[in-house]
């Protein structure tokens, strides 16, 4: 057997939501040189705004060493610009914060933990960023099996203190992003077989719209705004707090299982993959798989690497993990862990590279029913072929999600704004280097084309983008991403006009009047 490094592996929903933050009872005079378009200093922003907040935020610029981690991200690539930072501290802080960039006219932009990728978020320029990473309480409700989430939590917190409750709910699957982040745009994980997507479990999100107003919506107030945000909610507002259905789990450990297989067993491993899609997959059952390099094991080609994860115990997995087995991995390893160490166990946690920031790292992707063998073949080549240079090796990724579908497919696909609820599985390639203009580029065509080679293999189906995973470059239609139904847009665009009809919250994917 082969030792593996540290992988570079990519879990659902690592893409988010940008929120609020801290402030000191004194307000520090902050470097002057960092200026609004209108002329208005960072300091000045302290000294207006600074007063009207609660005694737990705070207000810094570039010269203050909080600003790098604030404005930290995972992608690299065409970045918020921000000039300051508004870290608040309490709910009523975000919505006092938007009125005041309103009143100066300085666009404002709400993040939590700085995973969104999309390039539309660098149309911020000399912004205030709302950091919301200090709203991170989470209440628990046992007499309705719901929680109250605020805006900042995050995925390994919420399935932590979820379960010392009793409780667990739908996250992604990655530990380190938020759980509101990928909710809005939908919000895929290990439980949705059980219990839907993230933003399925949302029964009420208390919102600050793009005016400042605080509203409440859910399916009794302003159920129609409830709908968009349910899918493409980052076009409409701030949530600082949401309420989720939790649930009683059925076991505390989780199995996984990984095997790495090099390139020759791909064609049979997909045959393998495409005969647990649907009903055949149970509720139990997920996998995220990737085309990788892992010298360790081969130095002329990318290798095959699949976990699959499993709720209960391995004599459960085992018939449904048998002929993974029987295809000859070339490296094996599995363990039972408590749940909320999962994403570190298995490579997508907060203690793993994946989590790292300050790469470059273009995205693609496209929903599918199932794998066409010849059209991965070719994709796998292509990685191959484009990856092969020391620039691309070590981060980049072909990536493949299997989720079980019982949940997510109960849903009515109507009901929300999510449009793809006729995919069975998502593949996104991420072309992960040093930040580098020069190779941003070739980056994007190959990437583009390699998901275009998917689509081409699926047999009439449309391309479909996972509205977290875009990247926003023009590559993607707006029906890819909200829907080919004529109804879904118009909705949509009509809800833009009358809760956003100066588009200030309008950096992520937007959604054109």
């Amino acid at each position: 057997m082969h030792s593996l490094p540290m992988l570079w592996v990519l879990a659902v929903g690592t893409i988010l939501f940008i929120l609020p933050a801290v402030f000191a009872a004194t307000y520090p005079v902050l470097n002057e040189s960092a200026s609004t378009p209108l002329n208005i200093s960072s300091a000045d922003v302290a000294r207006q705004l600074g007063p009207q907040l609660s005694q737990n935020a705070s207000i810094y610029a570039e010269d203050d060493p909080r600003f790098a981690n604030a404005t930290s991200r995972w992608q690299s690539y065409s970045a918020p610009n921000v000039s300051v930072v508004v870290e608040v501290g309490t709910e009523e802080d975000v919505a006092t914060t938007v009125k005041f960039a309103n009143q100066i006219g300085v666009p404002f932009l709400a993040i939590n933990r700085g995973h969104g990728t999309t390039a539309t978020l660098g149309r911020l320029q000399n912004g205030i960023e709302i950091w919301i990473n200090q709203l991170d309480n989470i209440d628990v409700f046992a007499n309705t099996s719901t929680a109250l989430f605020q805006g900042g939590v995050w995925v390994e917190q919420v399935m932590a203190t979820l379960l010392d409750a009793g409780y667990v709910t739908a996250t992604g699957a990655c530990g380190c992003v938020s759980l509101l982040g990928p909710g809005l745009g939908g919000g895929h994980g290990h439980y949705q077989g059980h219990f839907g997507l993230i933003t399925d479990g949302i029964t009420s999100m208390n919102v600050v719209l793009a005016n400042g107003s605080a509203i409440t919506v859910s399916e009794n107030s302003h159920p129609d705004l409830f709908w968009g945000m349910r899918g493409a909610g980052h076009n409409f507002g701030i949530v600082t707090s949401f309420h989720v259905q939790i649930h009683r789990p059925a076991v505390e450990n989780w199995y996984y299982a990984i095997y790495v297989y090099t390139e020759d067993r791909l064609e049979a491993l997909m045959e393998t993959l495409n005969a647990l899609v649907g009903e055949k997959q149970p509720k139990e059952l997920s996998y995220l798989g990737f085309y990788l390099w892992n010298t360790s094991i081969s130095t002329t080609a990318p290798v095959l690497h699949w976990t699959f994860y499993y709720i209960g115990t391995p004599e459960d997995a085992a018939p449904y993990l048998e002929p993974f087995q029987a295809l000859g991995p070339s490296f094996v390893t599995d363990d039972i862990v408590p749940y909320p160490e999962v994403p570190n166990a298995a490579g997508a946690g907060s203690r793993t590279p994946l989590c790292g920031k300050g790469l470059t790292r273009m995205h693609f992707s496209t929903g599918l029913d199932k794998y066409n063998v010849t059209a991965n073949r070719q994709v796998f080549d292509m990685f191959k072929e484009e990856t092969s240079t020391p620039e691309y090796t070590e981060n980049s990724v072909i990536g493949f999600e299997g989720y079980p579908l019982q949940g997510f497919k109960a849903v009515d696909p109507d009901s929300t704004a999510y449009p793809h609820r006729s995919d069975n599985l998502i593949v996104v390639a991420i072309i992960g280097y040093e930040p580098n203009e020069s190779l941003d580029s070739n980056a994007i065509a190959w990437g583009n084309e390699a998901v275009q080679v998917l689509v081409d293999g699926s047999q009439g189906r449309n391309r479909t983008t996972y509205v977290n995973y875009a990247l926003g470059v023009g590559n993607e239609s707006l029906e890819s991403i909200y829907g080919y139904e004529s109804w879904r847009l118009e909705k949509l665009k009509d809800l833009k006009r009358r809760f956003d009809p100066e588009e200030r919250i309008s950096f992520y994917n937007p959604i054109p009047l």
